[in-house]
């Protein structure tokens, strides 16, 4: 397998670029933008052979995506509550969908995507308390759409009020920094656009940005912005887990130094 240095590895990455459109390398692999980089690099899946390697990796990424990123899973806290399943599903969710049909009668769901600009359809929103350094989930029953007006008349029977939830959700700074942290490393990140010919994908390696050092600041004002958003995702039968997610083009934000190679 070849060992760049990180100089070396720009150069390749430029190179890479200037080929134009290249055929997909995994033929029905929807990974195949990050696979063909790989072999056209000539290293192995996701093992970046340079200095340090352990603090960097590859991103790859189709240019113009609308889906979302996910960051990781993370479940809020008091931990002594499994939260989502214990107060958010059964006192807040509503019927599921599938619910007597693929489920169980009686399946409830609670699938929420939520960020700090402004409150979701059912009065749900992130709000980051610097001063107590916690990242919160807030409800306010007032910007509630009137089509949820049922729901919430049942919200009101099964909780006994509309105020804020108590205790509230939330995620305190230290420990969300350092899970962050250990998840987004330094990074090349790679945007390929992608076009068809004959079934066959073609990429086309046009930005390269070179990403270094998280910065959790930068973290909690894409929270702030929206572009950060925190995935609810349970029914009854399981918790699919909580995702703090990330829209297109959004993730130089959360590094101090970006330096652009293409």
């Amino acid at each position: 397998m070849k060992i760049y240095t990180k100089p070396e590895l720009i150069e390749k990455l430029k190179e890479i670029a200037k080929m134009g459109w290249v055929p997909n390398a995994r033929h029905g692999n929807h990974g195949g933008i990050g696979n063909t980089l790989e072999d056209l690099l000539g290293i192995d899946e996701n093992n970046l052979p340079i200095p340090n390697a352990a603090e960097w990796e590859l991103k790859t990424q189709r240019a113009a995506t609308t889906s979302l990123t996910t960051l990781f899973h993370t479940e809020p806290s008091p931990r002594a509550v499994k939260f989502v399943p214990q107060v958010l599903l059964p006192l807040y969710g509503w019927k599921h969908e599938e619910s007597g049909k693929k489920y169980g009668k009686g399946e409830m769901s609670f699938r929420q995507t939520i960020h700090g600009h402004n409150p979701s359809d059912r009065g749900f929103i992130v709000k980051i308390d610097r001063s107590e350094k916690k990242i919160l989930i807030s409800f306010d029953s007032s910007k509630v759409a009137i089509k949820h007006k049922k729901w919430l008349n049942s919200v009101k029977k099964r909780v006994g009020n509309l105020n804020e939830l108590e205790p509230q959700p939330y995620w305190g700074f230290d420990d969300l920094e350092h899970k962050a942290g250990t998840k987004l490393l330094n990074c090349f990140y790679v945007q390929a656009e992608v076009k068809k010919e004959k079934d066959k994908e073609f990429y086309c390696y046009s930005s390269v940005l070179m990403l270094q050092k998280f910065s959790f600041e930068g973290f909690l004002k894409a929270l702030e912005d929206a572009k950060i958003l925190i995935d609810f995702d349970a029914r009854t039968g399981h918790n699919h887990g909580t995702k703090f997610r990330l829209r297109q083009d959004c993730l130089p934000m959360l590094y101090e130094k970006v330096t652009k190679i293409i």
